[in-house]
């Protein structure tokens, strides 16, 4: 089996998914690349995460009034999840399309949000959009249940065009004026809630879309330069339209599955990475009615795609799913997995409560000294870990010759089952001096390779605190 076959689809696991331990990996090499990608692209086939169990041993979830207990249910649902591809559709979209607990202090409304990701995630981009400004989480979160015919609220609609569709600008031109933004508030009128019974004494009620057309502004409007009576869904009929929306969805298909690129609000003024990645992206968007699925198709088997391993930062959801996943560990519901899920807050990134509507910065902005430490923490603990059935499989593929290894085998074959992970040659002469203060790297009997199993748990703690760990 040809070691490139098995890191290209590493690197497929790691940005269509959150990694895959080496079994996995040979599993699929032998299915083939392109067959692969085709199993990712259509979750619906692979049977779903049993999340009845996270009510059964964790009842509170079952009330979905804790944002925690949202956010356990999500990680479990990542960690274990066959539909890999899918969940890390609905992270791209959260982390785009932002709602957040901290303004409606509605745990599972948040999560329903997010349901919506998960089950529109792959289609239409449009369909989405439409979905979206119904969503009452989302109405809720952008204020437009306060927006009225004779006071409308701008918010929703600036952020449909800033962050959710146009963007700011391309190609250093402004994409929208303040004019076509109070046109949309003005569109998005009478799009609110329902009345729901008081939080005190009923608790949380799921708030529900209501459409009031006496709460409408009706009249006519200019909207990027078109002009008639609109409401919200000839506003998202109109953007739809627009180059600037396949170039900024483009974009973030680029940043988020392939490289990392600049921040968001300087994509106005400072051009695509991969220009002509990002125009390949923008025609296929197009060319497909703005339809996700075949997008992506094209993307996982562009050689634009498959040339850019180790080219993005982890997102602190990568580096706790792809660690768990690699160790195999709560792979059943367990005691011990609240802090665990919790451990992405502490490295910077919070499910269901991003900071702004704008989302995470991502790129080399997820690293500081804090959130560096916690990464490292974790997955040196979880790699050194010789109870774990991942870290098991590995030091058995590695004690599996009787005869003695080099230094510089021990520590190629340990970055090669970590991932295969690629290290610079000043990381891997680091990595070799310190196998060489190991001894005699001996396996041939049972003492041998008790000892042997020690150095490679302390192996892969020197290797998951390397920065290479850190990409993905």
């Amino acid at each position: 089996m040809a070691n490139d076959n098995i890191a290209l689809m590493a690197h497929l696991f790691r940005r269509a998914g959150f990694g895959a331990p080496r079994d996995v990996l040979e599993e699929y090499v032998a299915k083939g690349y392109e067959a692969t990608v085709e199993e990712l692209l259509y979750p619906e086939n692979q049977p779903e995460v049993d999340i009845d169990l996270m009510e059964r041993y964790m009842p509170e979830y079952g009330h979905g009034q804790a944002v925690d207990s949202n956010q356990m249910a999500w990680m479990f649902r990542m960690i274990n999840t066959r539909r890999q591809l899918q969940e890390k559709v609905t992270l791209f979209w959260h982390g785009i399309l932002c709602t957040g607990y901290a303004k409606t202090d509605h745990a599972r409304m948040c999560a329903l949000n997010v349901d919506l990701y998960r089950s529109k995630g792959f289609g239409s981009v449009k369909e989405l959009l439409m979905e979206l400004s119904k969503d009452a989480t989302m109405v809720f979160y952008l204020d437009n249940v306060v927006s009225h015919k004779d006071a409308p609220n701008e918010n929703y609609g600036r952020e449909l065009l800033e962050l959710f569709s146009l963007g700011v600008g391309m190609d250093g031109r402004s994409n929208y004026t303040e004019d076509d933004v109070k046109a949309a508030g003005r569109a998005f009128t009478g799009w609110g809630l329902q009345p729901v019974l008081p939080v005190f004494p009923y608790c949380h009620q799921d708030w529900k879309f209501r459409y009031d057309a006496t709460d409408h502004d009706d009249s006519v409007k200019t909207f990027l330069g078109e002009t008639g009576r609109f409401n919200g869904e000839d506003i998202v009929a109109i953007v739809m339209k627009r180059p600037a929306t396949a170039r900024f969805i483009a974009r973030h298909l680029y940043n988020f599955f392939v490289a990392d690129e600049p921040q968001v609000p300087n994509w106005k003024d400072t051009p695509p990475r991969d220009v002509e990645a990002i125009k390949t992206l923008e025609k296929a968007l197009v060319d497909n009615n703005f339809e996700i699925r075949p997008v992506l198709r094209l993307l996982f088997n562009a050689d634009f795609f498959k040339n850019a391993r180790f080219a993005k930062v982890k997102n602190p959801v990568e580096v706790v799913v792809g660690t768990l996943r690699l160790v195999k560990d709560h792979t059943e519901v367990k005691p011990g997995f609240h802090p665990v899920s919790q451990l992405a807050v502490y490295m910077g990134q919070e499910l269901m409560n991003p900071p702004s509507v704008e989302g995470w910065h991502t790129g080399p902005a997820w690293i500081d000294s804090g959130t560096l430490v916690e990464r490292i923490n974790f997955v040196t603990e979880q790699v050194g870990n010789l109870d774990l059935p991942g870290i098991k499989l590995i030091v058995e593929r590695m004690s599996k010759d009787t005869t003695t290894m080099s230094p510089g085998e021990f520590v190629d074959g340990c970055l090669d089952l970590i991932g295969p992970l690629d290290v610079s040659d000043k990381t891997r002469n680091v990595l070799i001096e310190h196998a060489n203060s190991f001894g005699e790297l001996r396996r041939a009997t049972e003492e041998d390779r008790v000892r042997f199993a020690r150095y490679v748990a302390q192996m892969l703690q020197l290797i998951g605190a390397t920065a290479e760990y850190q990409y993905a």
